[in-house]
């Protein structure tokens, strides 16, 4: 292999949550969807399928927090020009602003002076980036913590536009809101049908939050300016106390707002839609009508025509299941006088009533009044037939990954399965091919699955562990035929069920004999699949920071099992590695660990493999740099190729060595396994190989391909070259 490898994603298929869809208002098929963690995507209509364009932002440096993206606006007057505002957390420091002069496939940002929320309650709400149409230079943004602020000059500089508020929340009133609930001002919309005049738009709305209208000292959920921004009045609305998640407007002038009670995502009631001429509220929808006591909220709403013809999609929240007069997409074609049911109980492509619930954001198609397309907890679904009698729904999520991969783990070849994906929310997942949704899990529904594991020598046996979301409760699985069947563990291991967090592992050494490390807890060992445990000599480790032991096996000598302590944090205890030769019952420490000055770190960003190759033959991450040890980590020598980012803190600021996996060698090479390692060589973060034992080591991603930072990697047995990783939000991807 010469140059960087190129990336395709594993398939998935959505499974994370798309936080907005903004198409563009003259240019066809244009479309974009925001994600909460999984950063953005742009629709290609050739391949009906969805574009990554963030791939290459969020690398290293806590930056993969611009993966969040809490905004999205296009240029009306120019389809290649579009704005997408980024930061995941209110608590993480301000945002960004991306801007894009080719549909998103280059980015040059700035930084904004105000923090977002990508990834916080309410991230549905909006859009709270506006381009004005008719002056394109002029932009406003809705900000959670600090008002409404205004550019001039196309998003480079931004001042806070003072005539509506000067508040800025600090932390502490954050938090006294509840962490991270700061919703602010919601939504810009410009009252105009035109584009391009040169003159700025005089009249605009701003929604403003419940919360900030309490902080502020703000009359009302909604204000007006008659003069592009430059003061505002409270405009009196039907609804006080409530959130404006989406307002829009139709080509009469008129708007459809929408009020409900909670913020979201899956906001819960009362709601109502209401039509607004700038003087006068109509209501034309209450989901809770006839049915009192539902909780059903609102959150998305799209418009199509003008008049009394006017084509409505509304988005019911907070409703959950595929019944008979169940409320999903309600649809009006006659200005909200009547609605009809068009999403529950209707043709999907998918056997699953999962498309309802949080349908935050709902978009009719400005060139295709039939296309209507709705955002859920795990995706967008699309219809082309909205106006039939029973219109037929397929699952747009072709090319859109956004799962989390909390662990990864790929077997020996002959295995009748690629690699075993152990993903945040999902659950366990086993693939059998890279290019078809899996369909092999134990079905554990809402969880996070932590780790899982396979013997070597009989690697149909496998092993997952995790957390189911919903009730709190630990589960380990085994199964016996590759993924097809499972069967749950009679018995949890000491201090899984009181442990949770995802710093635990297993390691399995043979069919039926596994050791599991739930988190702050020690490792215990079973000998008859999970009937009983037995907890093993290794020291307890119980923090008020996460912590856990990294547990692996020998592959070739399955009687070795290696047990690795990372300190819990930088401020932790120094790293150590214990070793068993009696299948992972007792465990003696490494001295040579203790002389090695393994770094304490936090369990994510250290890693621990054996070469499946070589018995004895171990590598090391351990946050700050790599190890290697030939002797079953009786003596380890430190590689001096990765070092971390210091940025005047003693926490690193890029860490210098994350992952480390093995896999299958390069024809004619003399070292038994190909080396790929995350981390920092002279000062540059990416993918290293070593095809020679780490003595020597080349790039193997660029930085178009950073996925947000790469949090879990796997490498395949079968193909040299080929790496699994986990990008921040972005699924699963491997290399070719």
């Amino acid at each position: 292999m010469s140059g960087f490898a190129t990336w395709t994603s594993v398939k998935f298929g959505g499974g994370g949550y798309v936080s907005g869809l903004v198409f563009h208002p003259t240019a066809a098929d244009l479309l974009y969807a925001r994600t909460d963690i999984g950063g953005a995507y742009r629709w290609n209509q050739g391949t009906t399928s969805w574009v990554p364009i963030t791939d290459g932002l969020g690398f290293s440096g806590g930056e993969s927090r611009y993966h969040g993206i809490e905004s999205i606006a296009v240029d009306p007057n120019n389809d290649q020009l579009v704005y997408m505002a980024a930061g995941m957390y209110t608590s993480d420091g301000n945002g960004r602003l991306y801007i894009s002069s080719d549909r998103g496939d280059h980015w040059t940002y700035i930084a904004l002076p105000f923090p977002l929320g990508g990834n916080n309650p309410g991230r549905a709400i909006g859009e709270r980036l506006a381009v004005d149409p008719n002056k394109p230079s002029t932009l406003f943004y809705g900000s959670r913590t600090a008002g409404l602020w205004k550019s001039i000059d196309s998003g480079l500089s931004w001042a806070q536009v003072t005539s509506l508020s000067n508040v800025q929340l600090t932390q502490d009133q954050i938090k006294a809101l509840g962490i991270g609930s700061a919703m602010g001002v919601e939504l810009v919309v410009f009252d105009t049908g035109t584009k391009g005049s040169g003159s700025a738009t005089q009249t605009i709305y701003a929604a403003i939050a419940p919360d900030y209208v309490q902080t502020a000292g703000l009359l009302s959920n909604l204000y007006k300016s008659a003069d592009g921004g430059a003061s505002w009045a409270a405009v009196s609305t039907p609804i006080s106390g409530h959130h404006i998640p989406h307002m829009v407007r139709a080509a009469d002038g008129m708007f459809y707002v929408v009020f409900t009670k909670g913020s979201g995502p899956g906001a819960d009631g009362p709601a109502r839609l209401y039509k607004f001429d700038g003087s006068n509220w109509t209501l034309l929808k209450d989901p809770n009508a006839g049915t009192s006591g539902t909780g059903f909220g609102l959150g998305g709403v799209s418009v199509s025509g003008s008049g009394a013809s006017t084509r409505i999609a509304l988005g019911v929240t907070n409703s959950w299941g595929n019944w008979n007069g169940q409320q999903v997409v309600q649809w009006s074609v006659d200005g909200g006088k009547t609605w009809r049911e068009i999403a529950a109980t209707m043709p999907h492509t998918l056997p699953s009533d999962g498309f309802a619930g949080w349908t935050d954001d709902v978009e009719i198609d400005p060139l295709n009044p039939d296309r209507v397309l709705h955002v859920h907890g795990g995706g967008i679904w699309e219809t082309r037939n909205a106006s039939a009698a029973t219109p037929s729904w397929s699952d747009a999520t072709e090319g859109l990954e956004e799962t989390a991969t909390l662990a990864l783990a790929t077997p020996p070849v002959g295995a009748t399965y690629t690699l075993i994906n152990s993903s945040g929310d999902v659950g366990p997942w086993v693939h059998t091919s890279l290019a078809t949704k899996p369909t092999l899990s134990p079905r554990t529904e809402w969880s996070n699955g932590f780790a899982a594991d396979m013997a070597w020598a009989d690697p149909q046996y496998l092993a997952a562990i995790g957390v189911v979301l919903g009730t709190g409760a630990s589960f380990g699985f085994s199964s016996g035929d590759g993924g097809k069947t499972w069967a749950r563990f009679v018995t949890l291991a000491p201090g899984a069920a009181a442990n949770t967090s995802q710093e635990a592992s297993i390691a399995v050494t043979a069919r039926n004999k596994a050791v599991w490390a739930p988190a702050n807890s020690v490792p215990s060992y079973t000998t008859d699949n999970g009937a009983s445990w037995v907890a093993t000599n290794l020291p307890a480790i119980n923090s008020v920071f996460p912590r856990g032991y990294r547990l692996a096996a020998d592959r070739q000598n399955p009687n070795k099992v290696y047990a690795y302590d990372s300190g819990g944090h930088w401020w932790g205890t120094p790293g150590k590695v214990y070793v068993s030769t009696d299948g992972g019952h007792t465990f003696t420490l490494s001295a040579g660990s203790l002389a090695a000055g393994l770094a304490p770190n936090y369990f994510a960003n250290t890693s621990f493999a054996v070469n499946p190759n070589a018995e004895g033959d171990l590598w090391l991450a351990d946050g700050n740099a790599v190890y290697h040890s030939t002797d079953s980590g009786a003596t380890w020598t430190k590689l001096s190729t990765f070092a971390s980012i210091f940025a005047g803190n003693p926490w690193a600021d890029v860490q210098g060595a994350s992952a480390v996996a093995l896999g299958k060698p390069k024809l004619g090479a003399a070292y038994s396994a190909a080396v790929y390692v995350v981390g920092v060589v002279g000062g540059l973060w990416g993918v290293y190989r070593s095809d020679d034992g780490g003595a020597t080591w080349s790039r193997f991603n660029d930085d178009a391909h950073q996925f947000g930072g790469i949090g879990v990697m796997a490498a395949d047995q079968n193909v040299y070259g080929r790496i699994y990783v986990s990008g921040t939000g972005r699924g699963l991807l491997y290399s070719n």
